[in-house]
């Protein structure tokens, strides 16, 4: 039996090693923003120093306490700390990224009385180090593409500040909210673990700190799937569950990752609920989650709707429409990195697309084993997408850990799972295997389709102009590029040198467009004038060439050397 804060007997040994861990992760990131203050903010250098302090101190006493309600309140001391520690942060870095510079406009626009959606702001990005998102299509995007909750938080904490400290006293406040709340909700040798997860490891501090919206999306689902489970126990939802059913609704208004695991709370829901209360009396309280959570949505969103409905629409579907260039850890490294590109990069969307799918049923089949991770399942989908880098993932773990420790598998032990009349018979295994493959084969199908794709353009550096002062330096490129298929295509160029992407070439002189089995010379320019060859031969320099209509990448390794004979 688990030991409560008021007991006064000797604390459980994992409860003082996971007190301990906690205790560590404030380590991480502590010196770099300790480096930053003593320069400038000793002020702040002192406070983190006093944090140093706290870090020791409850490390020696984590080991030492004789009493679980000792060690429940050395949880708190370390809880205070890394608040103390994340504001600190703030305090040093606080003008945030794009996210934060948009969502701060977007704010200043609302109280101006302007329109929010589809106003491209340029002139936030240029000069200011902040990195832009290009598309596929040769542009980038300069608009807001978020529902409209940031922005609303955001407005009264315009004095703060012409950059993002706005966004991201907004999104760091969110964060050590959800926190407390997480912290609060755990069961109290679990605590720690809270700590940790939020603000230990300092990751979801920085993105906090950018001003990411899913922040605010994440501090409100941590009381929504904080024992899940229980929700609309006894067919009743109660003040506790119409709380919670709003904070869903709030949640999905503020960023689009809550919409992705939405549909897998409310089927875990329903399925919870029928095996106790039966099929009618299941829906009936997951409609009521709903229409709690849709009232909610709509009420946050009621402005945008009447005042600028279409923009408002395409806004909070940007994510989705976009087209923003292939990015991530996931499986589309293969077209950017292993291969030299693929003439079917949409169908990397459809893989993600049909996997959700796919794993939604999956859950639904299978929901007495797989309803603990309800949580996690969702951004599996990210893997497949042409945007899948890791912040998709790691933004919504404290979900995870709420999930492990308040809903496990007991919890779902009874839950209704559908078996029609092919999944019950003799065979019953073999069909599940049959089910479980039919389900998932799409998305693999599609996968596989996008990561075999050829690259439809073929590029050779015939030519390049170097300044007159240094040989190591681009002026222009000329290229010869010839299309192999049978579509004419408008390819967009550039060059890089590490992960991700650099920003496009522009064109001097040739076509903008070649047609199919066509052969065009062009001559490019580096976007701010110049391209540095990098000093190290080993360095790998990709050209890349995207398309819109249709989605492709072309991609060519090219030496470029930092002397004026040959490339």
């Amino acid at each position: 039996m688990s030991a409560t804060p008021g007991d006064t007997g000797a604390p459980a040994q994992w409860h003082r090693v996971l007190t301990v861990l906690a205790d560590i992760s404030l380590f991480i990131g502590t010196r770099s923003i300790w480096t930053q203050a003593a320069t400038h903010h000793l002020v702040l250098a002192a406070a983190i120093s006093l944090c140093y302090v706290s870090i020791l101190v409850s490390g020696v006493l984590a080991l030492t306490v004789r009493r679980t309600r000792s060690l429940a309140r050395l949880d708190l001391v370390v809880l205070v700390t890394a608040v103390a520690l994340a504001l600190c942060a703030w305090a040093l870095n606080h003008n945030g990224g794009d996210e934060g510079a948009l969502t701060t406009q977007a704010a200043r626009e609302l109280v101006a009385g302007h329109a929010v959606y589809g106003q491209p702001w340029p002139w936030l990005f240029h000069g200011t180090g902040i990195a832009l998102t290009p598309t596929i299509g040769g542009s980038y995007d300069y608009t807001y593409g978020y529902p409209p909750l940031a922005p609303l938080l955001t407005a009264p904490l315009l004095w703060l500040g012409h950059h993002g400290a706005p966004a991201t006293a907004v999104c760091t406040g969110a964060l050590i909210a959800g926190t407390i709340a997480l912290w609060r909700m755990l069961p109290a040798p679990w605590r720690s673990a809270a700590t940790m997860a939020c603000l230990g490891f300092g990751f979801l501090s920085t993105y906090a700190r950018v001003g990411y919206p899913a922040v605010i999306a994440l501090a409100l689902l941590i009381p929504v799937v904080v024992r899940w489970p229980q929700i609309g126990q006894g067919g009743r939802l109660g003040a506790a569950g119409i709380a919670r059913a709003a904070c869903l609704g709030a949640a999905c208004a503020a960023q689009q990752l809550p919409w992705f695991v939405t549909p897998f709370l409310l089927a875990g829901v329903y399925a919870v609920r029928r095996g106790e209360l039966g099929g009618r009396a299941a829906g009936l309280v997951v409609l009521r989650i709903t229409g709690v959570a849709v009232t909610v949505w709509l009420l946050i969103n009621t402005y945008f709707i009447v005042s600028e409905p279409g923009r408002w629409l395409a806004g909070i579907a940007l994510p989705l429409t976009q087209g923003a260039v292939v990015h991530g850890q996931g499986l589309v490294d293969i077209t950017l990195y292993y291969t030299n590109g693929s003439d079917r990069i949409d169908w990397y969307s459809h893989a993600s697309m049909l996997l959700a799918a796919a794993l939604l049923a999956l859950f639904v089949l299978f929901v007495r084993r797989l309803g603990p991770a309800a949580t996690v399942l969702p951004w599996l989908a990210f893997y497949l997408a042409t945007r899948s880098q890791d912040g998709y993932y790691l933004m919504m773990t404290p979900l995870w850990l709420a999930a492990a420790v308040t809903a496990p598998l007991p919890e779902f032990e009874r839950a209704w799972q559908p078996r029609p009349a092919f999944l019950t018979g003799p065979r019953r295994r073999t069909a599940l295997v049959a089910t479980i493959a039919l389900l998932l084969a799409p998305a693999l199908a599609s996968a596989a389709l996008a990561a075999s794709g050829r690259p439809p353009l073929r590029m050779e550096v015939t030519a390049l102009r170097r300044t007159g002062k240094s040989a190591a330096v681009v002026r222009e490129m000329t290229l010869k590029v010839v299309n192999t298929g049978s579509t004419a295509l408008t390819p967009h160029y550039t060059l890089t040198t590490g992960q991700g992407m650099s920003m496009y070439w522009l064109l001097v002189r040739g076509p903008a467009t070649i047609p199919g089995h066509g052969t065009a010379s062009v001559e490019l320019r580096p976007p701010n004038g110049r391209f540095g060859i990098p000093t190290k031969p080993s360095t790998r320099i990709r050209l890349r060439a995207f398309t819109a209509d249709p989605q492709t990448l072309s991609s060519q390794d090219v030496r470029l050397r930092r002397t004026a004979t040959g490339r």
